[in-house]
Parts: structure tokens; C-alpha cells; sequence
């Protein structure tokens, strides 16, 4: 086991432990700046789906219920975003969105 509290008294040794501990935090730091980057854009590109959905039906002059719209701006899946999509173009009805053509 590794203690951090132990007293380092030679010069070579508080050097190379600070020098470590530094290096450290700054490695975690970028490691955690770029998965939150990556988290972000993962979910904007996710609410940029999902308002084209919306816009699709509304363009195409279906009335979107509350719960249709809750039910795709809930979804961070972009997968599942773009299936949606494709079918909103062709849905007759908003809840047709949600009818899977392959099952």
C-alpha cells in the first residue's frame, strides 16, 4: 500500500513525487475535457435529430401530441433518432413513428 502522507525529506525525492502528483491531475484533467467534449456533441447532434423529427411532422401538417413529443426529445439513442426520422417522412400518423416496418 502507497501512502501519500509519509514525509518525502530528500530533495530527489520531493522533486520526482510532486513532479508525478502533477502529472497526474493534469492527465486526468484532459482525459476528463475530452469525454465530456465527446458527450456533447453526442448529445447535441441527438437534440438536432430530434427537433428535425418534429419539424418533419409538423411540416407535414400532422398535429404532434404532447406525449410524441416528449417521447422523442426524451430519447438520446441517435440511432433510434434517425429511424424515426426516416419514417416521419412517410408516417400517416405521429404514432406510426414508433411502429417498427421490420417486425
Amino acid at each position: 500500500m502507497t501512502s501519500t502522507t509519509w514525509p518525502v525529506y530528500s530533495p530527489f525525492a520531493r522533486e520526482h513525487f510532486g513532479r508525478g502528483r502533477e502529472e497526474g491531475k493534469a492527465e486526468g484533467k484532459a482525459e476528463g475535457k475530452a469525454e465530456g467534449k465527446a458527450e456533447g456533441k453526442a448529445e447535441g447532434k441527438a437534440e438536432g435529430v430530434a427537433r428535425s423529427v418534429l419539424i418533419v411532422l409538423s411540416a407535414r401538417g400532422l398535429d404532434v401530441p404532447e406525449d410524441v413529443r416528449a417521447r422523442v426529445t426524451d430519447c438520446t439513442d441517435l440511432a433510434q433518432l434517425e429511424a424515426w426520422a426516416a419514417r416521419a417522412v412517410t408516417a400517416r400518423t405521429c404514432e406510426d413513428l414508433f411502429d417498427d416496418p421490420g417486425e
